[in-house]
């Protein structure tokens, strides 16, 4: 049975689960650094081992970006994605500030556009530099 934890996922668990669902890897260092400055979490687990996750990073307030939306591929295509995204969403709706400004880089746009996400293009366009 699938059940929801509103909390980050641990170091391992967020390296392992960006390894196996093919996101961009992260260094443990940096992990260690970075997931407790986490504005919001949610963990998805069955049989107590955590197969999907996502985060919430920003100011709080102003500034929102939804991160590390991850889903262990043998659990793929049962609605887990989905699942993370209306926790994260739940959250933004209590505490996003009117006018605030909600970012993603979409990996799978479909799940986002569900949720109201738009593509930026063509009055912006998403930029990155990676280290």
């Amino acid at each position: 049975m699938y059940q929801t934890l509103e909390q980050v996922a641990s170091v391992d668990d967020f390296i392992r689960l960006r390894d196996i669902s093919g996101l961009s890897p992260r260094s443990r260092e940096a992990a260690k650094i970075g997931l407790p400055n986490s504005l919001y979490g949610v963990q998805i687990t069955f049989n107590d081992e955590v197969v999907g996750m996502g985060r919430v990073v920003g100011d709080g307030a102003l500034n929102f970006e939804v991160v590390d939306v991850a889903v262990d591929p043998a659990h793929q295509g049962k609605g887990l994605g989905r699942m993370i995204m209306q926790n994260i969403m739940n959250y933004l709706d209590k505490t996003a500030q009117k006018k605030a400004y909600i970012t993603l880089m979409a990996d799978v746009p479909a799940l986002y556009e569900k949720f109201g996400f738009k593509l930026s293009s063509p009055h912006s366009e998403g930029m990155y530099i990676f280290t």
